[in-house]
């Protein structure tokens, strides 16, 4: 295996593969428009997201060929760069040409409900049905959706991995500036003032320009997961069970309002970068990695796993945190994103395809997958924890990782589709950076949250 060096930057951007696989997604895509070598007839077509890591695409390339020799049907496999998926996906819908088959991190909180709800995606439930006493009930309910046409809820896609949202910091810096392993307050108000305060800290320490906090307040999507977790902490219930919006409740909105204040204060007291208002997915991967920050908030474990080969750095100088207790001083209750496989309504190869995705979805084939991730993703099968690269107890990422799947709830979009609009548009992100960078005041932002999120909801419902 390739040893990583993800504290060497240009290394961290090669490592995502972004120049390498939009080369290969640009010259595939040219390729299948002259259908030269490939029987379109036999070919199924999937897209599928670019990993992290080589082992995860080559996990993913073993799995394809494998099938491809036990079917005699061929693939033609076109891996997309994370900063361009959803926009190829929602471009080759709307020329009425998706592929039989996708996948993509972000799916699962942004276009999979919408495309379930119109319509657009062939029910699985035949395909994770010999598999079902295999999964958790919160893995099931991750994928079972609403389909306004059919008028019912189904399973419109197969979860192969989930993920929760973690904390990381740097131990041998917290080490050298005088604090101890065990002197993070579990407390959530001691717990952050403890980063706010570790600050001043590194200002008389080797590290005079690292920043305690690597928090995103940017348009990505990890500003979005982050909030929503700050939301959960306080015990902000924006859905019901039964899927209704809440927004009309006065402690939802000072619920919302608590929750800016405590995410946006970080910034606006300069224990953020400054540049933390223009990051992508990877900005608080790679300020933490190029020791920027000192900490940072994560929905995947891909820091650590980017420094699996360096034991040093994975179990002594990189550290995984829990979660502080809620301000009630309740547990906290995490919030678990089902990363999914669909299969489209449009594909003329739904025999085929179903049986890749049955065939995708075996569990030693979802434990190799998970394991050429490098662990960032957790496993959907409880009984693949029980596999020795998830059973290390001195692992001292995947154990915490662990522990939070005792307390979990479902993403909003699982309950109510019309939520996955919200993440589309990345409300909070939006209302976050207008806080930081346009000084819009709390009550303003939470107000206009609160207005553009019933105006997604309206429109939802609107009969067309």
């Amino acid at each position: 295996m390739r040893r990583r060096e993800f504290n060497q930057l240009p290394w961290f951007f090669l490592g995502l593969g972004l120049a390498n696989c939009t080369h290969n997604f640009q010259s595939l895509r040219q390729s299948s428009r002259q259908s030269s070598t490939f029987d379109t007839a036999k070919t199924l077509s999937i897209w599928w997201q670019q990993g992290f890591y080589p082992e995860e695409t080559d996990a993913l390339r073993t799995i394809i060929d494998k099938w491809e020799k036990n079917s005699g049907i061929k693939v033609q496999l076109v891996i997309i760069p994370q900063k361009d998926i959803l926009k190829e996906i929602e471009s080759a819908i709307a020329s009425g040409n998706p592929p039989d088959i996708f996948y993509a991190g972000v799916a699962d909180l942004t276009i999979i409900p919408r495309l379930a709800w119109n319509n657009q995606l062939v029910d699985v439930s035949d395909v994770i049905q010999p598999l079902k006493n295999w999964y958790s009930e919160g893995v099931l309910a991750g994928v079972n959706y609403q389909n306004k046409v059919a008028k019912k809820r189904s399973y419109y896609a197969v979860p192969i991995m989930q993920s929760a949202i973690h904390i990381h910091y740097w131990q041998d810096i917290l080490t050298e500036i005088g604090q101890a392993k065990g002197s993070i307050p579990r407390d959530w108000q001691g717990f952050w003032r403890f980063w706010e305060e570790v600050q001043g800290q590194l200002r008389q320490s080797s590290y005079p320009n690292m920043y305690s906090i690597g928090m995103p307040m940017s348009l990505s999507l990890d500003t979005y997961n982050n909030f929503e977790q700050f939301l959960e902490a306080y015990n902000v219930k924006l859905i019901d069970k039964n899927g209704k919006l809440r927004l009309d409740d006065s402690q939802v909105k000072q619920g919302i309002e608590a929750a800016l204040r405590q995410y946006t204060r970080f910034y606006i007291n300069k224990n953020v970068p400054p540049d933390a208002v223009d990051w992508d997915n990877t900005g608080n991967n790679v300020t933490l990695l190029s020791r920027t920050s000192l900490m940072t908030v994560n929905h995947t474990l891909s820091v650590p796993g980017s420094q699996r080969q360096d034991p040093e750095i994975y179990t002594k100088q990189l550290s995984t945190v829990k979660w502080p207790n809620k301000p009630s001083g309740e547990l906290m209750r995490f919030i678990i994103e089902i990363k999914q496989v669909i299969l489209f309504k449009a594909s003329t190869k739904q025999e085929y395809a179903k049986n890749f995705l049955s065939y995708l979805a075996q569990p030693q084939n979802l434990q190799a997958y998970t394991e050429g991730s490098q662990g960032r993703y957790l496993p959907v099968m409880p009984k693949l924890f029980e596999k020795p690269f998830w059973k290390n107890p001195s692992d001292p990422h995947i154990s915490v990782a662990l522990q939070q799947l005792q307390n979990t709830r479902p993403a909003y979009q699982v309950l109510n589709p019309a939520y996955s609009e919200v993440a589309a548009q990345n409300v909070w992100g939006e209302v976050i950076r207008k806080i930081v960078v346009d000084n819009l005041s709390i009550k303003q932002a939470t107000n206009r949250a609160i207005d553009k999120i019933n105006k997604i909801f309206s429109n939802w419902y609107k009969p067309s």
